[in-house]
């Protein structure tokens, strides 16, 4: 049973469902404290979100996946969670280099990539996962609890896996 979500981009989630992706980089959301993701749990729902997504945010030759995943958007003010997370490992990177030597794992494009490296203070956590399906998609209530720019969502009651 788990009860905490992550909310990341609709298309990335569904590139970590398909096995297209392992990674999850992440800076830290507005509503965070100090603005700094903190890598607080192993295990999590993914959370698709629409808001910040956009195309040239995505490598173009997964644009067909971008495609697919706004179709698959659910009705406003709904929250379908499919697939949970398990974390293998958390590292934190402060030299570009290692960051762009990770290119070949993830859907991002280098622009979108650089752009949360270089937000305030240079630097990237990388967190290599294991996405699972659960037993059957979830649908919620998207509660005003669930929204801004924050990573982590404790959600209304534990959900099984």
């Amino acid at each position: 049973m788990l009860e905490i979500a992550f909310k990341e981009w609709a298309v990335v989630c569904k590139a970590l469902a398909l096995g297209q992706q392992s990674l999850i980089l992440r800076k830290g959301g507005i509503a965070e404290v100090g603005g700094e993701f903190r890598p607080e749990y192993s295990r999590f729902w993914l959370y698709p979100t629409y808001l910040h997504e956009h195309r040239a945010g995505i490598k173009p030759e997964y644009m067909p996946l971008f495609d697919q995943a706004v179709a698959e958007h659910p009705p406003p003010g709904t929250v379908r969670l499919s697939h949970f997370v398990e974390v293998t490992s958390i590292r934190r990177f402060a030299d570009w280099a290692q960051v762009e030597a990770l290119n070949d794992q993830h859907i991002w494009s280098p622009s979108a990539v650089r752009a949360k490296f270089d937000y305030r203070t240079p630097g990237l956590f990388v967190l290599t996962v294991q996405v699972f399906p659960g037993a059957k998609a979830i649908e919620l209530k998207e509660t005003p609890e669930y929204a801004g720019c924050k990573s982590w969502v404790k959600l209304e009651r534990e959900l099984p896996e």
